[in-house]
This record gives C-alpha cells, structure tokens and sequence, in this order.
C-alpha cells in the first residue's frame, strides 16, 4: 500500500522549491491554475473531479495527490469520486485502471486521515 500522505508532503516540498526558485515560467503556470480554478459554469469541485480523471488517464501520481486533495477540501463524496474515475477509466482503458485504484486509495486515506489537534503530542 503506498502512503499517500507521504507523497503528498513530498510532492508539496517540492512544489514550493520549483515554484520559488522556477521564476515566471513558473510563476505563470500557477497563474494558469489559479484562473481555470474556482466557481464558473463548472464548479471549483467538477473541475477537480475532471482533473483526477485526467491524471488517472496520464498516469500521473503528483496530480493524482493534488487533485485529491483538493476534492477532500471541497467534500467530494466517494460516490462522485468513482464516478470521475470510472469516466478515466472508459477512456484510458486498462492502464487507467491502475491509477484508478491508487487514485482511490489515496482519497480513501485522504478522508480517513485524523487532523492532529494543536498542542497534541
């Protein structure tokens, strides 16, 4: 089983030194990402759940672990979230199956994760 909350701390890691060292092309992409986000015709949330197919369809983990954060935030039901991998899945066939099942333990614990309380030990 991978540890998806590790990946994603990882993956955060090195998205705040590429986006701080990276200059404009970088600074431009998260302009991009800023301005197709968010509530238009679409919801902030359908707009994450096609981004999860799509990064279950280009196998890509790091989008799989950012789109699935994101859709936890939102309150993404595990039910829509099947839903979207299940369209990834019609249109990539067997490989996206794979990501499928790893995009889905990831949101399994994502939503299972227990916030640690300030002054916890």
């Amino acid at each position: 089983m991978t540890d998806w909350l590790a990946l994603e701390r990882e993956y955060v890691a090195r998205a705040r030194t590429l986006y701080r060292d990276g200059g404009a092309p970088f600074a431009a992409f998260r302009r991009l990402v800023q301005a197709s986000g968010g509530d238009g015709v679409l919801s902030h949330k359908q707009k994450e759940l096609i981004a999860l197919g799509i990064a279950v369809h280009t196998c890509c983990e790091g989008c799989i672990v950012f789109h699935t954060r994101a859709l936890v935030r939102l309150g993404a039901s595990r039910e829509e979230v099947l839903e979207a991998l299940g369209v990834a899945v019609e249109m990539g066939g067997g490989p996206a199956s794979i990501y499928a099942a790893k995009a889905l333990e990831c949101y399994d614990q994502m939503t299972a994760e227990v916030p640690v309380r300030e002054g916890a030990a």
